[in-house]
């Protein structure tokens, strides 16, 4: 079975229905996905579908490391002609035909956009937010600030290709996996004589890297397109049961120290440098943690957060905003998130159809 294209089409089997659409080498389909003819899944773009959760409707593109990641309770459609910008996220969330999602933009579970939807740079559109169609969004959390005019239906049209019809093209699923039997232990690379340690129980997915000082605890998931950097004099430490989703970047350089304790959840397109997470904390997706700061056990820092560098919060808070404040505590730990790789679902992701 072909799992990485380079800029051709998909192979046109019977068997696998999909024709003429285009999956960079560097990207990544986890799971069966369903597709319309012309999808484009750009350089470190990853689709994670396990129960065959996502929808990826004809023409649509998701961009240089966007991440889509569908669940049996949120799954995900993208209209037709629908772009996903670099780093956006779209998580268990709904869209329309001939939307654009801006860079950088995370749609949480549950949200919907409705057809010729435009969402700026950088917005969150938060769970369940209804967006209806023809709608300008920008902000965190997002709001509407007002319709599409002629001018942004001119600038759609010529972004696609001169043309809003839409090609009303069925979906037929995709099967793919991540292949860990290519590179069972991801990719690994030392620094300056440093080798990465991970344990036997971990799973790294292909795509992930590794580089230097880093010590990888046992049960621990690595997800695709991660990226993990130690270069410092002392250990990046991430223990047992913790989990990294797709294109995080995790830094730790020189005199720093980065410490993940035990059954951390990391989102999606979250950066974490050198700082300390208490165990069981869960960080939403696209977070930024900086230099120094420090959050205690059973904290959860709310999407597209940004903690400051040196800020410190206790136990059990709520972390919000950006730059992130603490809105209150919990009662209890976090619940496991629904966008989370669950150890249950890599068989699956795995599979070969």
């Amino acid at each position: 079975m072909v799992t990485r294209f380079s800029h051709v089409s998909a192979p046109s089997e019977p068997s696998r229905g999909v024709s003429h659409f285009r999956l960079a080498s560097s990207a990544r389909v986890l799971g069966r996905v369903h597709l319309g003819p012309g999808v484009h899944l750009a350089q470190g773009a990853v689709v994670c579908s396990p129960d065959g959760s996502v929808q990826l409707g004809a023409g649509s593109a998701v961009r240089e490391n966007a991440t889509v990641v569908g669940t049996a309770r949120n799954p995900v459609t993208v209209g037709e002609k629908t772009s996903l910008g670099p780093r956006s996220l779209l998580l268990g969330a709904t869209t329309g035909h001939l939307c654009e999602v801006g860079a950088g933009a995370i749609l949480m579970p549950g949200s919907q956009l409705g057809d010729r939807c435009l969402v700026s740079e950088g917005a969150l559109v938060p769970p369940g937010m209804w967006v209806p169609s023809d709608s300008v969004v920008v902000g965190r959390p997002a709001r509407v600030v007002r319709r599409v005019d002629t001018g942004d239906l001119e600038r759609l049209r010529m972004t696609r290709g001169g043309s809003l019809t839409l090609p009303e093209q069925p979906l037929t699923p995709f099967f793919a996996k991540d292949r860990a039997e290519d590179a069972p232990m991801g990719q690994l690379y030392s620094f300056r004589d440093k080798h990465p340690l991970v344990h036997p129980t971990a799973t790294l997915f292909s795509s992930c890297e590794v580089t230097g000082d880093v010590i990888i605890g046992p049960g621990s998931i690595i997800g695709p397109g991660v990226r993990i950097v130690g270069e410092s004099h002392v250990p990046l430490r991430i223990g047992a049961g913790v989990r990294i989703h797709a294109n995080t970047v995790i830094h730790l350089q020189l005199g720093g120290s980065l410490v993940l304790e035990d059954g951390v959840l990391l989102g999606p397109g979250c950066v974490v440098h050198g700082c300390f997470v208490g165990a069981n904390t869960v960080v939403e997706p696209g977070a930024i943690l900086c230099d120094r700061s420090r959050l205690g056990r059973g904290c959860v820092v709310g999407a597209g957060s940004m903690v400051r560098a040196g800020t410190l919060f206790p136990d059990a808070a709520q972390v919000d905003g950006f730059p992130a404040v603490q809105t209150g505590f919990l009662s209890s730990l976090p619940p496991v998130p629904p966008w989370s790789l669950r150890p249950e679902d890599l068989p699956e992701l795995r599979r070969v159809s």
